[in-house]
């Protein structure tokens, strides 16, 4: 393959990588509106009383759950066959849910089609991360890797921005479409530009990945990582869109958006160098700094109605309306998320390529990488509900914080006990 067509390919995933993004990140921005719109309340179900906390944290544990079940069959059909078809089935069924969402009129199907569309960014992401992966160098990955995340970003920062603007003049339908035709013109790009897949993996990959010691290793931080970023990344919009009573800030959709707009522009910045740094460097220390950064803005987060009140930084801004003194230091605490980071994923997310790729099996390599994650995905934000409910919103900031700090001291110190002195440079 000569550098032209490889450089075709990677555009055309990284389209890909655009298209998941935004359809990802819409759900996220308008997840605060689906909650005042629906307005969900205490119910029984077969004798059980399932709190209002409960059903708000299953409008994300509904996406999560479905994650876990598709995990391992997609990595392993991606293995097992071509993984260019699977990514251009997913992408055919995402076009379908997508076109889903402006139907719903409950928090029970809200739930269900949210379902659907995590088998679609599941599939979308291991199929593309896996192509981009194998396609790229083995000195390159992660520089590859960080530009297809920046993609990824890229599309976080257009549809949260546009999802907030839409919504805000003519409701849920005209965003749903965008989104469905842009599923739509990624997937003719890949048929056309993305040459066959031709690595074929027989028997069951994942059994041997599944005693890496380098995997085994970063795991031990990935699997309480996932609670951190799963409650924080899902609650700061949270925090900024509902209403005063229940403890966030009540400010309009087009200032959600700005708060996920804020992480995403730095991710995505952050990410088109420390790729190619870790490539150089070594992954461990930019997992390891960055994640440990992570969880301490993250526990900052709730003194933003503190520092604003300070600071004295209400304000009225067009288009977004009048803003309370918190707005802007959560604006810059979620820029600084974004930040830290972007000096972890690209760096985790190159380990595993590397390895899959060494063992023969980089779908199924990422299929544990997703599987760590799921635990957390899941339980986290139903975690998050209850706390929110039951205890307070800034309690979800603290606890998720914690989360990441534990995570990266389990991770330092099994590389201590490996490498001693060399443990941050030491991969």
């Amino acid at each position: 393959m000569n550098n032209a067509d490889r450089r075709i390919q990677f555009w055309a995933l990284y389209l890909t990588r655009f298209a998941e993004g935004f359809g990802f990140v819409t759900l996220l921005t308008l997840l605060p509106t689906y909650i005042n719109t629906l307005n969900p309340e205490a119910t029984t179900i077969l004798g059980i009383t399932v709190s209002a906390g409960v059903i708000i944290g299953m409008y994300t544990t509904g996406f999560t759950l479905a994650q876990t079940v598709a995990v391992i069959p997609l990595a392993w059909a991606g293995d097992r066959f071509d993984k260019r078809t699977i990514l251009l089935l997913v992408l055919g069924v995402g076009a379908g849910v997508y076109a889903l969402f402006p139907l719903v009129d409950s928090s029970a199907s809200f739930i269900g089609i949210r379902a659907l569309q995590g088998v679609v960014v599941t599939g979308t992401g291991l199929m593309s991360l896996s192509l981009v992966g194998q396609v790229a160098d083995v000195g390159t990955r992660a520089d590859k890797i960080g530009k297809a995340n920046a993609a990824s970003f890229a599309a976080s920062i257009v549809g949260s921005l546009s999802a907030g603007a839409i919504y805000d003049e003519v409701g849920f339908g005209p965003i749903f479409t965008i989104i469905t035709v842009m599923m739509i013109l990624a997937w003719v790009v890949l048929w056309w530009f993305l040459d066959d897949d031709p690595t074929r993996v027989k028997g069951f990959p994942f059994s041997d990945l599944a005693v890496n010691r380098k995997l085994l290793t970063i795991t031990s931080f990935r699997f309480q990582y996932a609670f951190a970023v799963t409650m924080v990344r899902t609650w700061v919009p949270i925090y900024a869109g509902t209403a005063v009573a229940g403890g966030g800030l009540a400010v309009g959709a087009t200032a959600v958006a700005v708060t996920v707009t804020a992480e995403k522009a730095t991710n995505m910045v952050g990410q088109l160098f420390t790729g190619r740094l870790s490539d150089r460097v070594g992954r461990s220390l930019f997992v390891f700094a960055g994640g440990g950064a992570y969880g301490v803005i993250a526990i900052c987060i709730p003194f933003s109605r503190a520092i604003g009140d300070v600071l004295g930084a209400s304000a009225t801004v067009p288009l977004l309306g009048t803003l309370p003194p918190a707005y802007l230091p959560l604006v810059a605490f979620s820029g600084l998320l974004g930040v830290a980071d972007s000096f972890r994923e690209p760096a985790s997310m190159a380990l595993f390529a590397d390895e899959g790729t060494d063992e023969g099996g980089v779908a199924s390599s990422f299929g544990i990488r997703e599987l760590v994650w799921r635990p957390g995905s899941v339980a986290g934000p139903l975690i998050a509900g209850w706390l929110m409910i039951e205890v307070s919103m800034g309690s979800v900031f603290y606890v998720g914080g914690a989360f990441a700090v534990t995570g990266v001291l389990a991770f330092g110190g099994i590389l201590v006990y490996d490498y001693g002195t060399r443990a941050l440079t030491a991969w």
